[in-house]
């Protein structure tokens, strides 16, 4: 027989499964659950989109496309950052087309991370980004966020976390699990001492789109900033397009052409009927973002109010479709509270130690569900309160 155990990368076996997919697994072996788990939208991809899929099958040559994407496409994320940010990317030679949002930001870690090199990453976070920059034999190091900041970034907490040995840093904004953002005010400090440095920033702006009072302000618009970022975005979240795996990385050229082997090897080219449905969604789809931003809006203003009602304190989010209470009064963990939730009132619910340490003590509700849905989950989670409540007699 043969020892797997002997034969399985070291490297592989050290790394932590998702928090997230744990109790999205759980909940597909039970019946009548309320998952509000997965950042997924419940909307429909916009007609256009699915329109223009449905042209290239009928035309039935699908074949592979340029490793870096169409260049029709890498011309319209050009334009579409342009017009966002007035910042200039070069189709040819600053962008590649990815296999969502999740590449992009692999390419970028195993494009610039070398063993030992320490990566700055900001928690909460989404839960990739430290297991990549351990798989390629980086250091991820944790710069905590707190609520009495709004969950921003500070600059005196990412001065304390800089080294000799910083390499990078990864600022998630807007942000998942929190709903956080940062504004020009906030982000200035913090590009004034990247700019005497050689530290680069990866700016994962997958939810740039889905902002909520305010225009999403990204980095790479300040004086500098450009040259020193990777900046990542892609299709799945404001356009309700998960399964078309389509994503981009926007970069100077001495990046891109040296990320640009590893996507070679490593996938060749994305999806050719999601790139060519991408094009509708970046120059057709405005209105549709615009719509799905206004329900998301009204799930927010529901939630935080449900929560603050209920007596779990709620960060108000600013960007992203998540609400991230605080649950700290009911004396339980974050996975305790989760793992109840489920098993006693059949809602599935992400802790928010499965972002970070700093989530302790919080949970993440994704709203990309129906409000229907979410009314019943919130009376559920009543009944769960009192019932909490009751055992403290």
């Amino acid at each position: 027989m043969i020892d797997y155990d002997k034969v399985l990368s070291n490297k592989i076996k050290s790394i932590k499964p998702s928090g997230i997919r744990k109790f999205f697994d759980i909940a597909g072996t039970m019946e009548d659950v309320i998952s509000l788990g997965v950042g997924e939208p419940d909307f429909s991809t916009p007609w256009v989109i699915r329109r223009a899929a449905m042209q290239v099958l009928e035309r039935k040559h699908i074949v592979y496309g340029p490793n870096k994407g169409l260049a029709p496409l890498r011309g319209a994320i050009s334009d579409k950052i342009n017009s966002k940010h007035k910042v200039k990317y070069d189709a040819d030679k600053e962008i590649i087309v990815t296999v969502g949002g999740s590449e992009a930001i692999d390419l970028a870690v195993r494009g610039l991370i070398d063993p030992g090199d320490e990566v700055l990453i900001v928690e909460p976070c989404f839960v990739c980004y430290a297991p990549l920059v351990e798989l390629v034999g980086g250091v991820a190091v944790p710069i905590p966020t707190r609520i009495e900041n709004n969950f921003k970034l500070t600059l005196e907490d990412f001065a304390d976390k800089v080294t000799e040995r910083t390499k990078l840093i990864i600022m998630p904004f807007p942000n998942n699990p929190t709903g956080a953002i940062m504004t020009r005010e906030d982000l200035e400090p913090i590009a004034e001492y990247l700019r005497g440095t050689n530290i680069m920033v990866l700016s994962d702006e997958i939810y740039s789109e889905l902002t909520y009072g305010r225009k999403h302000f990204s980095i790479i618009e300040l004086e500098g900033m450009r040259e020193r970022t990777i900046y990542v975005n892609g299709f799945s979240k404001a356009y309700a397009m998960t399964g078309w795996r389509l994503g981009y990385v926007a970069a100077p050229e001495p990046i891109i052409s040296q990320i640009a082997k590893i996507h070679q090897y490593g996938i060749m080219c994305s999806p050719y009927i999601s790139q060519n449905a991408a094009i509708e969604a970046l120059t057709s789809c405005d209105d549709e973002v615009a719509k799905m931003v206004s329900e998301y809006n009204v799930r927010r203003r529901f939630l935080v109010s449900e929560f603050n009602r209920l007596g779990l304190s709620c960060f108000n989010p600013e960007g992203a479709f998540y609400v991230f209470p605080c649950i700290k009064s009911t004396g339980l963990t974050s996975e305790e509270f989760c793992e109840r939730l489920l098993y006693e009132e059949k809602v599935a619910t992400v802790p928010g130690s499965a972002f970070g340490a700093s989530g302790e003590g919080f949970i993440r509700i994704s709203y990309a569900y129906s409000l229907k849905h979410l009314m019943e989950a919130m009376k559920r989670i009543e009944k769960f309160l009192g019932k909490l409540e009751e055992e403290k007699k």
